[in-house]
């Protein structure tokens, strides 16, 4: 018998914090039905996580073996390098404007289209590298709309972790959290090398000593790149939406 596979629609949004229109990618699971109610996770990066991560063919397994609740997954793909850099990077022209658009133009539209659990422990952002960065800091910037982030590889800088620490309501929010533990000279778009696992584990215990409820792990082996990240997909999913 072969497995029921969910629907992908292509969506286009328009953005007023943005000034433009947002391409979306929005997974409905199989037997999707407006009579129930979904959990949402939001992706940065997110045409990456369809098609290198296969988020959604996990899902649809999971599903299917009963060990995840229902959820829809909603990807916003970046344009190109530098419209990903200037979105993502707390340095970013358009960072602030993007966390306004993820929390109060994009989650509003979506929770009237779908029926979705409107409470933070039932949405998840969920990201790679900047993406991961953007994911965090928009939690934090909204504690009571998003109670979940899913954190692959994060570029951690100093203003992420001074976000970090000033935070005051750890108590609020799930942080799953994986860092290759080869991920010590990684080449960025803009020809940096940086030394990411580093970075990652200072947050790590940062995350700890403010009390956030959380999972890190350093994944053996694993490098900045999907190969690493697709292998945990199945994990992260579990770990947020596990039944």
């Amino acid at each position: 018998m072969s497995r029921q596979i969910g629907t992908i629609i292509d969506k286009t949004f328009h953005s007023e914090a943005l000034q433009e229109e947002v391409p979306l990618l929005i997974y409905l699971p199989p037997a999707f039905s407006p009579l129930y109610k979904y959990s949402l996770l939001i992706a940065a990066d997110g045409k990456d996580y369809f098609q290198m991560g296969r988020i959604g063919r996990v899902a649809d397994r999971l599903l299917e073996e009963g060990k995840i609740e229902n959820i829809i997954i909603v990807g916003v793909p970046y344009r190109n390098s530098e419209d990903r850099w200037d979105k993502y990077d707390p340095d970013g022209e358009k960072f602030e404007a993007y966390k306004r658009f993820l929390a109060r133009e994009l989650l509003p539209y979506l929770e009237e289209e779908y029926p979705t659990y409107h409470m933070g422990m039932g949405r998840a952002l969920i990201g790679d590298s900047l993406g991961a960065t953007v994911s965090l800091m928009t939690a934090l910037d909204y504690p009571h709309t998003f109670g979940k982030a899913a954190l692959h590889s994060p570029l951690v800088n100093e203003r992420v972790l001074e976000a970090v620490e000033q935070f005051s309501y750890p108590h609020l929010m799930r942080i799953y959290h994986v860092i290759g533990n080869k991920e010590t000279a990684v080449k960025t778009t803009r020809q940096d090398v940086i030394d990411f696992l580093s970075s990652n584990r200072e947050l790590n215990l940062l995350m700890e000593s403010q009390g956030f409820p959380s999972f890190f792990e350093e994944i053996d082996g694993g490098e900045h790149t999907w190969k690493s990240w697709q292998a945990d997909m199945e994990r992260t999913l579990l770990w947020l939406f596990g039944k």
